[in-house]
């Protein structure tokens, strides 16, 4: 989004105004009276954010996701896309050799260690570039885990389809899973507040190999695998993948003494929160074309997540998932701080984002309990999950907050036929 100086200007002394009127509690209406921009701006005043800090805010929390090709009703969940037929005959592959043991002949990053420097070597460079078969030599030194046999793959039905799921048997091996699909193979450092990752656009050489057998099947002796390669190429879905990676441990880095459960009761409940979160993600992804590293989509897969373990949304495990367990106070450490932006928000800037997530949690839990039959069942959780892309975090914050999520939920049932309560 660009503002120019003199937009910015006339935007915030709209806010100001707007900023005064809610303050006396003369403007708790739509936001529709007035230009979103102008509105949002008049809500991040209230928070007493300055001219600059208002910018900042803006840009961070503008709105991404793409409506344009929704087209709706759809039926959930959505139809599976073509990589899960691959993963499919991996599980049963794993059946009869162990989950490792069958993704190792499959995902060739498997079959180097995680070193530094290694994703420069010629031989890995060949092997996920190329499709080159490893050298039998390497395997000796190829991706250890701590416990292999309780790696686990599943095929999750989610809202967004199928979708194909790792399950690490301990953090060290989650971490090393990351390393290996998504870093290179490089000792790069994540996060001990991250537990889970969704790998999108994974070169999958196996079913490049696949196809490769079929296509030669059909052809014969005749024809140039070299010029059917490059038509395949430019068909990213009949060679790239989408997967899940999940670590075992506490969602968030969050203790069970902290949530006042004990560890085996939390530890499942971690799995089905960091499920449904990486999913909605996927979900989010699928429709719109979107999945960012930013609060607004933290706040969404997060409410699908701690409604699917918890059976209703809880504001404050979400702030504690964040690291706002103790607000206006932030627990350095907390998830946060993962979303700051790109370039990073400033410390004002950051503090008044967490404002916003407080009240935008404290407002998502009220409609929740007073709507909670109507968001149950697998068409109305989506509808749900559409209904919030459509919602700037300053309007979940905002005092109109609940009004706002009235009238898009129905707008968006109506198109999709649904009878309104």
């Amino acid at each position: 989004m660009r503002v120019t100086q003199a937009e910015l200007a006339q935007i915030v002394a709209q806010a100001s105004n707007i900023s005064e009127r809610l303050s006396n509690g003369l403007f708790e209406v739509d936001a529709a009276q007035v230009n979103q921009l102008e509105f949002r701006a008049g809500i991040l005043a209230t928070y007493g954010a300055s001219a600059y800090e208002i910018k900042e805010l803006l840009t961070y929390n503008q709105n991404v996701f793409d409506h344009s090709s929704l087209t709706l009703p759809l039926q959930f969940p959505l139809s599976p896309e073509p990589h899960v037929a691959a993963w499919e005959k991996y599980v049963a592959d794993a059946r009869e050799m162990g989950v490792f043991q069958a993704l190792q002949q499959r995902l060739v990053q498997l079959q180097f260690p995680i070193q530094e420097g290694i994703s420069q070597t010629e031989a890995y460079r060949a092997a996920t570039r190329k499709g080159t078969p490893v050298d039998d030599r390497l395997e000796a030194t190829s991706l250890r885990l701590n416990y292999p046999e309780k790696l686990q793959l599943v095929i999750h039905q989610s809202l967004a389809g199928a979708i194909p799921v790792l399950i690490a048997g301990n953090r060290e091996d989650f971490v090393s899973l990351v390393q290996a699909l998504t870093m290179h193979n490089e000792p790069k450092s994540v996060p001990n507040s991250m537990g889970a990752c969704m790998v999108a656009g994974f070169n999958n050489w196996d079913r490049i190999r696949q196809y490769k057998k079929q296509w030669e099947t059909a052809q014969g002796a005749v024809g140039y695998w070299e010029a059917e390669f490059k038509q395949l190429i430019v068909q990213k879905h009949l060679y790239q993948d989408r997967f899940i990676i999940l670590s075992d441990g506490a969602y968030s880095n969050v203790s069970a003494q902290s949530m006042g459960l004990s560890e085996e009761e939390w530890c499942s409940l971690s799995l089905k929160i960091r499920l449904e979160h990486e999913c909605t993600h996927y979900f989010t992804r699928r429709l719109f074309g979107s999945m960012h590293n930013n609060l607004i989509d933290e706040l969404i897969a997060d409410a699908q997540g701690i409604v699917a373990a918890a059976g209703n949304y809880r504001a404050e495990w979400f702030l504690g998932f964040l690291g706002l367990e103790s607000f206006p106070d932030y627990r350095e450490g907390g998830r946060l701080q993962n979303y700051r932006g790109q370039p990073p928000l400033s410390d004002g800037a950051f503090k008044i984002l967490q404002a916003l997530v407080k009240d935008a949690a404290e407002n998502l839990e009220l409609f929740d309990s007073q709507h909670r039959s109507e968001l149950s069942g697998v068409e109305n959780q989506a509808l749900f999950l559409i209904t919030l892309t459509y919602l700037t975090l300053e309007e979940l914050a905002s005092l109109s907050a609940n009004s706002l999520l009235e009238t898009t939920w129905n707008r968006v049932r109506t198109k999709c036929n649904r009878p309104l309560a």
